[in-house]
């Protein structure tokens, strides 16, 4: 208590503990960040402004190295973030401080496991990667785009050379980010030392295989046992075609390293003894005792009154700090490298550069199991703590998609399917030493106790999800008398349903990822063998492990042809992840490589081009047609013409289909809806993200299914507007006026629920299905309700329009709790005559 407490009196003063250039900062700062306040300290528009964020976190984090200085930390962990979930490899750590966050890699799905454990990103500014390959970076742009979004001032990268131009590719569409200050911090570099810890980036470069090609990027399919990409003779990509951005060159012969971290924690200081202190006449309770203290607690003697004073007459010892090396040896090129570097090899002898606690192995069970990789982790100290991260890694990360799924599954268990587990089928390795298999939040305490935690391990129980739902008021008499009548449907439509074609929500959400609800991805299976998917966001491979399980590789195997509607990065984002594993699983199965037919806008070359120059290969799994091209009225007169109707002729063909139309919509530049029309007749019309549109209804006229994103309900007019995103029921309105009879199918009321498979004849099924929906979702409708009506009166009270405010009827909160109290009552008294009539 009174070591706190000294502490809180050694405070300095706003400008008293800064440099010139911080104090520059400060006043620049607040000469800029003054709003017009209206009420409640809102801006005209209603919201903080983005100066003012910036200053609070600034300001924040110098208080919070003013505290540390005294104290130093007392609290740090390491926490798994993501592992393997269903195929899905997440390898993802995170170092937890009192407050700063590091993050040690950032694969696709990053951004929601966040959201929907809570771990905040708003302290997160530093970034280490051990390489950079899609599995490790997938998630990054998503991140960075948050980061930006929430105020965080500052982001460093530190990993492999290639982040410089990892940083340059994505602001193709990212769009501005001079919100952020984003730098890199190469492996070169000095070790980075904050108020917690040092990091020390440890190089390791792979022996060549000999033929020049990158080592690095291909080691993510070892895990898989799949061969590297095809070369460029093996078949034919857009890279031989005029007027294509070009093969790349000699862009593989330089082989990209790994780097390990090395991350150091400082020793904490020991507690200033305030007894002693009294006894010795140091002047405790005052101001004056702050500078003392800090000087005591750095190991530094002082003379106070003519008296010197040791550190150790005052403090108690320092603690220790730790070290906990993160490494990643991705396929068995890497091996020897690893094995013998020299800094690394120097933690294992127990010297004088520190104990080393915990190696967190980034590796699959291909080099576990060498003896070279196993005599490696024997060499640590027997007291070293081994956690492994790879494919053999089970656990369930998403749970509330589970719980959702799992509720709605008890509705209608074909349009609503559980999700599939996936099992790994190669026997796990057998290590010399004491492992430790990552799971989804388990953390690893290294102060101020070292231990395992795992009491923050998220539970996935089918059981409770289930008894949860049943007890809902009425939910099971809800979904008896759904079963009773879909059933009833089924049979005067001969009972059985048409298998194809089948559209699969992947995901629903808007720019951001959310705990229930993944970023765009829908896939259309139009027969066995034939399947388009429109759009690809971020995570959306994830998403078809869980929906398929073991059968997913055969999925992958039969997509031919993706359509990207626009750049906006949670629509295309989860593209090259899907493009690797599709390779994958075409190995696995035994089958021939083919790219898929990729239909998007022209700017996406750009993206994928500079990823294949300066990062990975990913162009040869690509056969590129521009959504301009199929755009009607159209005319192309170029080369690419020719290769472009040659290449939309065979695709086409391989799925069955009489015509694939495109137009531009009122979005953001070169942003596309599509239209495509199957040899049976039915026609499916895809929307995008777009405000209404004529050019949309005019290709989309007599479609079978029209399936459209209503990012934003009604009552938000004006922000669908700003956003160029349409509102939910307007927009069909719209539709219908138009063309009465353009489309005979509206599709909207599924699309907000995860992986829902629907069949055309479950067209006549879906409205049965709405007052059961209504009664599971009862809570969250009302939750829904509510915050419409506050944000509809918070816009009133910001126009100043307090008529209608004054006249309208409040349901305030304890009436809300009095109607609540009642219809409970009446609930009972009903419950009460059913008992006696029994």
């Amino acid at each position: 208590m009174s070591h706190v407490s000294t502490a809180c009196e050694a405070r300095p003063s706003c400008f008293e503990a800064k440099s010139v250039n911080e104090a520059r900062v400060d006043l620049f700062l607040r000469a800029n960040v003054r709003p017009t306040v209206l009420r409640r300290g809102c801006t005209a528009g209603g919201r903080e402004p983005q100066q003012e964020i910036l200053w609070r976190r600034v300001k924040s984090k110098r208080e919070r190295k003013q505290r540390v200085s005294i104290t130093g930390r007392s609290t740090v962990y390491l926490q798994v973030v993501g592992v393997r979930e269903q195929r899905t490899v997440l390898r993802h750590c995170t170092s937890f401080p009192e407050y700063n966050r590091y993050l040690f890699n950032c694969g696709e799905g990053t951004q929601r496991l966040m959201h929907e454990h809570k771990l905040k990103a708003s302290h997160l500014d530093n970034i280490f990667l051990t390489r950079l390959s899609w599995m490790n970076v997938g998630g990054l742009s998503g991140m960075i785009l948050t980061l930006k979004d929430i105020g965080v001032p500052e982001c460093v990268l530190s990993g492999p050379p290639q982040l410089e131009s990892y940083l340059d590719a994505i602001r193709i569409f990212s769009g501005p980010l001079e919100d952020i200050k984003l730098s890199v911090r190469p492996y070169t570099a000095e070790p980075y030392t904050d108020e917690t810890m040092t990091v020390y980036q440890v190089p390791i470069f792979a022996q060549s295989r000999g033929d020049g090609r990158n080592v690095s990027p291909k080691s993510d399919r070892s895990q898989s046992q799949s061969p590297p990409s095809p070369r460029k003779d093996d078949s034919k990509s857009h890279g031989d075609r005029p007027g294509s951005p070009g093969k790349k060159g000699n862009a593989t012969t330089n082989i990209s390293p790994l780097v390990s971290f090395i991350c150091k924690i400082h020793p904490k200081k020991g507690n200033f003894l305030v007894p002693q202190a009294v006894e010795l006449g140091l002047p405790v309770g005052t101001a004056a005792i702050g500078p003392l203290i800090a000087a005591l607690k750095g190991g530094k003697s002082i003379t106070y009154n003519g008296k010197e004073i040791q550190p150790e007459q005052v403090c108690t010892p320092s603690e220790p700090g730790a070290v906990f090396i993160i490494v990643e040896c991705p396929s068995e090129e890497f091996i020897e490298a690893v094995c013998t570097n020299q800094q690394l090899k120097s933690y294992q002898t127990g010297g004088t550069e520190g104990k080393v606690v915990l190696v967190a192995h980034m590796t699959p069970d291909s080099v576990l199991k060498t003896d070279q990789y196993k005599k490696w982790m024997e060499r640590f100290p027997s007291t070293t703590e081994h956690l492994i991260l790879n494919e053999h890694v089970r656990s369930v990360h998403n749970v509330r998609s589970h719980k959702i799924q799992t509720q709605l599954n008890m509705i209608h268990p074909e349009i609503f399917p559980q999700f599939r587990p996936y099992e790994v089928k190669e026997p796990q390795a057998a290590l010399p030493v004491p492992c430790v298999k990552a799971e989804c939040l388990l953390k690893f305490q290294l102060r101020p106790v070292m231990e395992w935690q795992r009491d923050a391990i998220p539970s996935c129980n089918t059981e409770e999800f289930v008894k949860e739902a049943s007890e809902v008021p009425n939910f099971l008499e809800e979904v008896d008398e759904c079963k009773k009548i879909c059933f009833t449907d089924a049979a005067e439509t001969s009972g059985e349903r048409e298998k194809y074609p089948e559209v699969v929500f992947m995901g629903t959400g808007s720019a951001v990822p959310m705990k229930i609800r993944n970023v765009s991805g829908t896939l259309v299976n139009i027969s066995p063998s034939q399947s388009i998917l429109l759009d690809c966001g971020e995570g959306t491979f994830g998403q078809l492990c869980r929906h398929y399980g073991d059968n997913v590789d055969q999925v992958l195997s039969k997509i031919s042809t993706v359509f990207i509607s626009h750049m906006h990065a949670d629509h295309h984002t989860g593209l090259l992840m899907l493009l690797y594993q599709r390779e994958r699983a075409l190995t696995a199965l035994g089958k021939p490589f083919s790219p898929v037919f990729l239909m998007a806008p022209n700017q996406i070359m750009i993206w994928l081009s500079r990823y294949h120059n300066d990062c990975e290969e990913i162009l040869d799994h690509i056969n590129f047609i521009s959504n301009h091209s199929l755009c009607e009225g159209k005319d192309n007169t170029t080369q690419n013409k020719t290769d472009n109707t040659e290449m939309l002729k065979t695709l086409l063909k391989n799925n069955d289909l009489e015509k694939f139309q495109t137009c531009l919509v009122h979005h953001c530049r070169n942003a596309f809806a599509c239209s495509f029309t199957h040899h049976s007749g039915w026609k499916l019309a895809f929307s995008g993200d777009t405000m209404p549109c004529e050019a949309f209804v005019r290709i989309g006229k007599n479609a079978t299914l029209l399936i459209h994103e209503a990012t934003l309900e009604d009552g938000l007019e004006e922000e669908a507007k700003e956003k160029r995103h349409r509102e939910e029921v307007r927009w069909k309105i719209r539709l219908s006026i138009y063309e009465p009879h353009s489309f005979r199918s509206h599709m909207t009321l599924f699309s907000i629920f995860l992986c829902a498979q629907i069949r055309f004849g479950d067209f006549k099924i879906i409205p049965r299905l709405i007052p059961t929906l209504q009664t599971l979702f009862a809570t969250e409708i009302g939750e829904m309700e509510e915050k419409r009506e506050k944000r509809e009166r918070e816009q009133k009270h910001l126009r100043g329009d307090f008529s209608e405010l004054d006249s309208e009827p409040r349901t305030t909160d304890a009436g809300r709790v009095a109607k609540r109290d009642q219809e409970e009552a009446s609930t009972h008294q009903v419950e009460t005559k059913r008992l006696k009539t029994i």
